[in-house]
């Protein structure tokens, strides 16, 4: 991690150490409007000095920002902290790389998927199945379903050595015109060719041709213990959005994950 996010991120974490700005922050987040520093002292039952005090505090580290009105201020949330928050958990826990672009392999090509792909590409499927922290399937979806969910421009497949390494695809997140230019991820490497710049050469491919067809937005979906996918897709420009806790059952034990979101340059 570099030093001045190191710093930042200190900073943010030593900030709400205190449990009164915690407070006053959630008090701040869940009000439809502007809060007053005389609201919050009386929501708080603390002293205007000491309630002023910790929204100066709050201020300065970019979690709130005032606005005076004569000789009252107006305090509201800045919604850039909704997502700094978990990119900065995500930092602190070691699963971010230091900045940079993702650079291809030359051992490896991409190109897009075919029909004689399809064998290898539900075998490669099922050995991230059988890994345990890829999906929530728990058996390989048929070819046809799979035609029916990936979107057709959107689907690659990664060769090293001669052989089908990976593939990576993108599907619809809604029917909805509006979402039209939205779209979830999928990445996956064999077991064989992990660890040779597979997976990297498709994202930095995927995220390439989406911002070409004017896709707007691509999503993730990542179990927090693969640490190792969270980090290439924030090195390729994604950030995280949150924790979804207990969203689903796998094998009879309910995971979280977490969601990413990357936004066209």
């Amino acid at each position: 991690m570099l030093t001045d996010e190191a710093t930042r991120y200190a900073s943010w974490f030593a900030t709400l150490s205190d449990p009164t700005r915690v407070r006053l922050l959630h008090h701040v987040a869940s009000s439809p409007a502007p809060v007053t520093v005389g609201e919050l002292t009386t929501l708080l039952g603390v002293s205007q000095s000491t309630c002023s005090h910790h929204v100066r505090k709050l201020a300065e580290v970019g979690f709130v920002q005032l606005q005076r009105e004569g000789t009252t201020t107006l305090v509201t949330v800045n919604p850039a902290c909704c997502t700094g928050l978990p990119h900065a958990a995500d930092a602190v826990m070691g699963a971010l790389t230091t900045p940079g672009e993702l650079i291809p392999s030359p051992d490896v090509t991409v190109r897009p998927m075919t029909a004689d792909d399809w064998p290898e590409v539900r075998r490669i499927y099922g050995e991230g199945i059988a890994a345990g922290n890829a999906t929530f399937e728990t058996e390989v979806p048929s070819r046809r379903t799979l035609e029916s969910k990936w979107l057709t421009d959107h689907r690659w497949t990664a060769e090293a050595a001669g052989e089908i390494a990976g593939w990576a695809t993108a599907a619809p997140v809604s029917p909805r015109e509006c979402y039209a230019g939205v779209a979830e991820t999928s990445i996956y490497v064999s077991d064989a060719h992990q660890g040779r710049g597979v997976g990297k050469t498709l994202l930095h491919h995927q995220v390439q041709a989406a911002d070409e067809a004017g896709l707007w937005t691509l999503q993730a979906v990542i179990f927090p213990e693969n640490r190792a996918s969270i980090a290439l897709h924030h090195k390729a420009g994604f950030k995280t959005v949150g924790l979804r806790e207990r969203i689903a059952q796998h094998h009879g034990r309910w995971r979280d994950t977490v969601l990413l979101e990357r936004r066209r340059k």
